[in-house]
C-alpha cells in the first residue's frame, strides 16, 4: 500500500440509497422484451465498476468539484431517464415485459476512508477493499427483483471515483448499457438531449420457438485475472497471418488471438478432466445489431440484447495439440457462420444450442462496447471491470483494458475453473501472456 500508515482496512461509508426518478413525467404502460431479452434475462443483474482518477481540480476545489460533479451526474440520470423511460420502469415478474411505472433508479453516494493508490487503484485481484461495498443496494426492505439499473458513485479521499454499476441484462447488453451511461454522462456535462436518440422496439425482433432452457449446474468457480501482453498478440497475429496469406489473405484480430490463447490454455489446464476424445467448446457472444436493419425501424440507438452466440466446438487433444494459428482459423469460422445462423434463428430453423457444462467456456468482450468513453464531468476512466462473483452456473471470461498504466494488451477477468484446474490454468497462461 502506498500509505504505511494506512494500517486498517479501508471503509466505505453509504448515505441512504435514494430513488432517482424521471425528470419530468413519462409514460405509463408495459413494453414487450424481445425474444433475444429474455434469453439473456437468466443472467440477472450484471455489475461493473469504473475507476475515475482523481481529476486536476487544484486541492482547495477538489471536495468542492467533487459535490458539484455529483450533483450534476444525478441531474444527468434524471433527465437521461426521460427519453430512456422504461429504464426507471421494473422489469414484471414474468421476465416477458417492463413495467413503466416511472419509479426510478436507485442511486448510491458514498465516501472511501482512502485514496485511489492505497487500494492499487482497484487493480489488484483480489480487490483490497470488499466488493459488494462498491456496488449500489436498495434501500432496506426494497426487493431486488425486476431491478433495471443502480448507480453507486464512490469518492476516494484523493478526489478520485468509483462508480458501479448494476443492470438488467433482460434490459440492456453490454452496448445497450454503454449506451445508457453515455447519455447520463453527456446530459452531467450540460447537452440538452442525448446524441444518440434511444429506440426501444423490442417487439421488431422475431420471436421463433426456443428449444428448452439448458441444465445448469452450480460450479465452485476460482476469480483469475490475466494480462496478455501486446506483444504476445502481435505473435499469434503474425503466425496466422503467415499460415493464412497462402491461402486466404485473412486477417487475425486481437480478439481472435486472445481467444485462440485461452482455448488453448484452458484444454490444457483440464487435460486431466474429461476423456480426449470428449469435446471442449468457447462460446462468443458475437453483436447483431447490423444483421438487424430492415427488421428494426432503426438500429443506431437500439439499446436491448442484440447478441448470438457463436461457438467453437472441439475434441479436447486436437485443441492442445492444434496451433494458435489452427484456433484463430477456428474463432475466424465461428464469426463468419453468425449472419448465417442468426438468420436461421431468425427464421425458427436454428437454436442456441450451446451446452452450458464445464467443457463450455464463454467470452463476453467488453474491452470496445463504449464503457471506457463514459465521461459524468470528471473525465474518462482509467479502468473499466466487472464484478461478478456471484454467478457460478457458467464458465466465464471478460475481455477488458488493461489499467492506464499497462496499455496495450488485453486484461483478462476469468472465472471460468474450478480450484482442481486452476494452477494449471494460470501455467499455462503465463507463458503464453
Amino acid at each position: 500500500m502506498s500509505n504505511s500508515s494506512m494500517t486498517s482496512t479501508p471503509t466505505i461509508a453509504r448515505s441512504p440509497p435514494e430513488l432517482i426518478a424521471p425528470a419530468v413525467p413519462t409514460p405509463g404502460g408495459t413494453l414487450p422484451l424481445s425474444s433475444i431479452d429474455r434469453t439473456a434475462g437468466g443472467a440477472g443483474l450484471v455489475n461493473l465498476i469504473q475507476v475515475f482518477p482523481p481529476p486536476s481540480f487544484t486541492t482547495a476545489r477538489k471536495s468542492q468539484d467533487a459535490a458539484a460533479a455529483l450533483v450534476a451526474m444525478r441531474d444527468g440520470l434524471a433527465r437521461t431517464l426521460v427519453p430512456y423511460y422504461p429504464v426507471a420502469g421494473r422489469v414484471a415478474p414474468s421476465g416477458l415485459a417492463v413495467n413503466c411505472t416511472g419509479e426510478g433508479v436507485w442511486f448510491v453516494d458514498a465516501a472511501a476512508s482512502c485514496t485511489l493508490a492505497d487500494v492499487d487503484g482497484l487493480d489488484s485481484s483480489p480487490l483490497l477493499i470488499p466488493g459488494e461495498l462498491l456496488l449500489p443496494r436498495p434501500a432496506p426492505g426494497q426487493k431486488l427483483d425486476g431491478l433495471i439499473l443502480m448507480v453507486q458513485a464512490t469518492r476516494f479521499t484523493c478526489g478520485g471515483f468509483a462508480v458501479g454499476i448494476s443492470f438488467s441484462h433482460a434490459v440492456f447488453d453490454g452496448q445497450g448499457a454503454a449506451q445508457f451511461l453515455t447519455a447520463v454522462g453527456e446530459l452531467a456535462r450540460g447537452l440538452q438531449v442525448p446524441s444518440v436518440t434511444p429506440v426501444w422496439h423490442r417487439d421488431a425482433v422475431p420471436d421463433p420457438p426456443s428449444p428448452p432452457p439448458p441444465q445448469l449446474t452450480e460450479f465452485r468457480l476460482v476469480a483469475q485475472v490475466a494480462d496478455i501482453s501486446a506483444e504476445s498478440i502481435a505473435r499469434v497475429k503474425d503466425e496466422f497471418n503467415q499460415a493464412a496469406a497462402t491461402s486466404t489473405g485473412e486477417v487475425c484480430s486481437t480478439f481472435d488471438a486472445v481467444t485462440a490463447v485461452v482455448f488453448k490454455c484452458r484444454a490444457l489446464a483440464l487435460a486431466s478432466a474429461p476423456p480426449d476424445d470428449s469435446d471442449v467448446r468457447i462460446a462468443f457472444a458475437a453483436g447483431t445489431r447490423h444483421l438487424l436493419r430492415g427488421v428494426l425501424p432503426a438500429v443506431e440507438g437500439y439499446y436491448g440484447n442484440c447478441v448470438y452466440l457463436a461457438c467453437v466446438t472441439r475434441a479436447g487433444k486436437a485443441v492442445r495439440e492444434a496451433s494458435l494459428a489452427e484456433l484463430v482459423g477456428a474463432v475466424r469460422e465461428a464469426k463468419e457462420a453468425v449472419p448465417a445462423r442468426f438468420a436461421g434463428w431468425m427464421r425458427g430453423v436454428d437454436h442456441y444450442d450451446v451446452p452450458l457444462d464445464y467443457s463450455t467456456v464463454t467470452v463476453s468482450d467488453w474491452s470496445r462496447v463504449g464503457f471506457h468513453e463514459v465521461d459524468y464531468g470528471f473525465g474518462a476512466p482509467g479502468y473499466v471491470f466487472p464484478l461478478n462473483d456471484h454467478v457460478n452456473f457458467v464458465a466465464s471470461l471478460n475481455y477488458i483494458r488493461p489499467p492506464a498504466a499497462r496499455r496495450g494488451g488485453i486484461r483478462v477477468v476469468l472465472r471460468c475453473v474450478e480450484e482442481l484446474h486452476a494452477a494449471a490454468f494460470a501455467v499455462e497462461l503465463a507463458k503464453l501472456a
